[in-house]
């Protein structure tokens, strides 16, 4: 199941952020809006090391603005991050079930680090790494983003199980033959009428009969 998988992942993921902790100014990007390789180490542990890659996996975020009601979706594979204006998301890894593996749930290792002063101080605003963990679809209230602002959850997580490849699409031997390209259109000039034949000329007997 994701959530066997997921804690496995987890004291590795959570030493990581804590080792990250005291360099977020380090780890915002210095570009909006724009997903950045970042120099996070993907380590595929054993249980996760089935179907895609965990570097090929395309992890989909949902990202809420709650002053402004604006919400956008998120795209980053695991070790990339993204800025937007004040806040930063960092993905660390994704994850889902296996077709044969229930209840199905899908889940990311998700940073949100928020240039922002300090609660309850004047000093000025520096970035600050204010959630560090799992998020899962099925059940969000296992971990949730607690920010006045941010808000972060899952959608999915983009990878393929052995089995679930897209079958090869196979030419149909029923299939109809392609027209002759030398068969002559028809022609888009007007057709004049076609002459009417001859009356038939009756010949008349010998007697006038």
């Amino acid at each position: 199941m994701i959530r066997s998988r997921g804690l496995i992942w987890l004291p590795l993921l959570a030493t990581l952020a804590a080792c990250g902790a005291s360099e977020d100014e380090t780890l915002a990007p210095a570009k909006s809006g724009e997903a950045l390789a970042t120099s996070d180490k993907i380590v595929a542990m054993s249980g996760a090391n089935i179907g895609t890659p965990m570097a090929e996996r395309v992890a989909v975020l949902g990202l809420l603005n709650k002053r402004n009601g604006q919400t956008r979706d998120v795209e980053l594979k695991p070790g990339e991050a993204i800025r937007f204006d004040k806040v930063v998301i960092r993905l660390r890894a994704c994850e889902k079930t296996a077709p044969w593996e229930t209840p199905p749930d899908e889940g990311a290792f998700v940073q949100l680090l928020v240039n922002e002063r300090p609660p309850g101080t004047t000093e000025a605003e520096r970035w600050r790494n204010v959630f560090s963990g799992w998020l899962f679809k099925e059940n969000p209230a296992a971990n949730v983003v607690e920010h006045p602002i941010y808000d972060v959850w899952i959608k999915t997580c983009k990878m393929r199980f052995p089995g679930e490849e897209a079958p090869v699409e196979k030419k149909s031997s029923e299939e109809a033959p392609a027209a002759d390209p030398a068969a002559k259109a028809p022609s888009s000039e007007p057709q004049s009428p076609p002459e009417a034949a001859p009356a038939a000329v009756e010949e008349a007997s010998p007697d006038g009969a």
